[in-house]
């Protein structure tokens, strides 16, 4: 009796397939979220407060002490909105990051990215390190978002 030879070929197809499949799933949502991202910004209760902030926040170093006492006037009334509406933000969730999911995650990178381009020094890395003190990241959580500053920098 001859053994027959296993061919993985088309577990391995179906495999990828699979992969392609959650990929889709996956960036369907977040082109939903998308959509919807910082819509909160454009109506009341938020919007008086970041026409009134905005200007000054664009000149100031991001953490700096000035930029963080005008993050601590507008979380007296557009920010503790903000937050609460949208996931993306540690401060939506009791438990800070630890509350999100790779969604949240993902968006606030891209939140990240796009907001150091509002200052004249902005610098994602600086941001990142400002932000692991600030909402006490992980370690590998500060590695993986340093590499992909680093990765990809053109492309930020």
């Amino acid at each position: 009796m001859t053994e027959k030879t296993y061919d993985s070929t088309e577990d391995t197809r179906m495999h990828i397939d699979t992969v392609r499949y959650n990929w889709v799933k996956f960036r369907n949502r977040m082109a939903l979220r998308i959509e919807k991202h910082d819509a909160s910004k454009l109506e009341p209760p938020e919007k008086e407060d970041f026409d009134k902030y905005t200007p000054k926040l664009h000149t100031l170093t991001y953490g700096s002490p000035e930029y963080m006492k005008c993050v601590e006037e507008l979380k007296k009334g557009a920010l503790a909105h903000h937050y609460e509406v949208n996931a993306h933000h540690p401060e939506h969730y009791p438990d800070g990051m630890n509350g999100f999911d790779l969604f949240d995650l993902i968006e606030l990178w891209c939140d990240w990215c796009a907001a150091v381009k509002r200052h004249d020094d902005g610098d994602i890395m600086k941001s990142i390190e400002f932000n692991a003190k600030r909402f006490d990241m992980p370690p590998m959580l500060v590695n993986i978002l340093k590499n992909t500053a680093t990765r990809y920098k053109d492309e930020i």
